[in-house]
């Protein structure tokens, strides 16, 4: 039989209501740099995974469907170094993504050589849209691991 997980308490974006529209707010405004929708759902996916946030690896691997990701990048993002599957722009993405994500992984824990690719490939208007769409990931993923947010479940 299936185990119906339960979240631990509302949503706190939801029991705050100005909360959850000031993230809403910055999900707009991050999406507003020139950044593919494609690339910001792939930077949201991999900082979902690494914070094994279940709910977000679920909705952000629907939503990447959605924003035209196909199949090959959704089931290899989590080893995308391995395959051939994504963009160099998409892999420097990645790379920041994971390194702002893993902040407390090392002394340097962006080191330029991260920072470099990514602005080789992004103006800052564009990396401000990934920075920012890291942050919000990591706030998302802090939140619903902490209530325990069920996968799957319409919040």
């Amino acid at each position: 039989m299936a185990h119906e997980p339960k979240a631990r308490m509302t949503n706190p974006a939801y029991v705050l209501p100005d909360a959850g529209a000031a993230i809403m707010d910055l999900v707009k405004a991050a999406r507003q740099g020139g950044v593919p929708e494609s690339t910001l759902e792939l930077v949201h996916l991999r900082a979902s995974q690494i914070n094994n946030c279940g709910f977000c690896v679920d909705f952000g691997a629907k939503s990447a469907r959605k924003n035209g990701v196909g199949d090959e990048k959704l089931f290899a993002v989590a080893a995308w170094r391995e395959t051939p599957y994504f963009s160099d722009e998409e892999r420097a993405a990645l790379a920041l993504a994971e390194a702002a994500t893993r902040l407390a992984d090392a002394s340097d824990a962006v080191p330029d050589a991260i920072w470099d690719a990514a602005a080789d490939h992004y103006d800052e208007k564009q990396l401000a849209s990934i920075v920012l769409m890291v942050a919000i990931t990591n706030l998302f993923n802090r939140i619903n691991v902490t209530v325990r947010q069920p996968a799957g479940v319409a919040l």
